[in-house]
């Protein structure tokens, strides 16, 4: 991993800064304010002292300046009280991020139409299990993932990098994608064609169809003029468990193991050319839009849940 990787990895960034700032606001507690209140009494008795000294002598003491004193002595060094601070709301964010709901945001054009380019999205972290943070290490069973679910997860071949697809395969599932058309063992997968999609961008119509997927309904997109066979697909771990023609793939699932695919079926870098995604790999399950800065605020509708 790199430094820019480790820059990059905003949970990492947030584990340090609350360890960083937890640790220093124990010292504070535990030590440090102990340490000043004891210098602080130790000076204000001098104070106290040398002014009922002047006040034996018949000289009038200047008691005003021992709130100011005080004050002054216990005032916490600016390192400490920015610390102290940030504390408890990095730890806030790190503790939301990690164990219930995380942000984020959509990247290219692979689940359109379900999630356009720009979508600010967020991910529940518990739906497939608690797992600790920066390993991600499952210690926890809740759920597992089912077919149709949209599931964010850690990209196989680079780890530092969050993908998002559809699960259409789990462990022991044979899939099939024949002409376009998927067969989850053995059993096709029912299609409801809609009027034809248009991509803005390139002024360029694709097929809409309904996809139901596990009792899933969510639009997918075909491009009519793309082949249906898979390009050079990689030397992935379990690929002989996949056989690939001129019509499309089979694959089985291995345990432990998910078989994805984009929304926008032939614009979608997935298992079908990279392989199967690990548990281990899991982030969690995408659920909800929340905002898209690039066409706001006309897109206030797609506001929502999605499946």
């Amino acid at each position: 991993m790199t430094l820019q990787d480790l820059l990059g990895n905003f949970s990492l960034i947030l584990f340090v800064l609350t360890i960083g700032t937890g640790i220093v606001w124990v010292l504070d507690v535990f030590y440090l304010a102990k340490k000043r209140r004891a210098r602080a009494d130790a000076v204000l008795a001098e104070f106290d002292a040398r002014n009922a000294k002047l006040a034996g002598e018949g000289i009038k003491p200047d008691n005003n300046g021992r709130a100011a004193l005080q004050a002054s002595l216990m005032r916490q060094p600016a390192w400490i009280e920015y610390s102290g601070s940030f504390f408890p709301v990095i730890a806030l964010v790190f503790g939301l991020r990690s164990f219930l709901y995380e942000p984020f945001k959509i990247p290219s054009t692979s689940m359109v139409p379900t999630l356009q380019v720009g979508d600010l999205i967020l991910v529940n972290k518990y739906t497939y299990g608690i797992r600790l943070p920066i390993i991600n290490k499952k210690i926890i069973e809740v759920g597992n993932p089912q077919r149709g679910d949209v599931m964010v997860f850690k990209y196989p071949e680079n780890m530092t990098l969050d993908y998002i697809k559809r699960v259409v395969g789990v462990p022991g599932d044979t899939v099939t994608y024949r002409n376009k058309r998927l067969i989850v063992n053995g059993k096709q997968v029912s299609y409801k064609p809609l009027p034809d999609y248009l991509d803005e961008e390139t002024l360029s119509y694709s097929k809409l169809l309904t996809e139901n997927l596990n009792g899933v309904a969510h639009q997918i997109l075909n491009n009519p003029r793309a082949p249906s066979y898979v390009s050079n697909p990689h030397d992935f771990p379990n690929r002989d468990l996949c056989t690939y023609d001129a019509e499309g793939f089979t694959c089985k699932v291995p345990a432990g193991q998910y078989f994805m695919m984009g929304d926008n079926r032939d614009n979608s870098l997935d298992s079908r050319y990279w392989g199967f995604v690990p548990d281990k790999n899991i982030v969690g399950k995408a659920f909800f839009i929340w905002l898209n800065l690039n066409s706001f605020p006309n897109n206030l509708g797609r506001i929502g849940s999605f499946q």
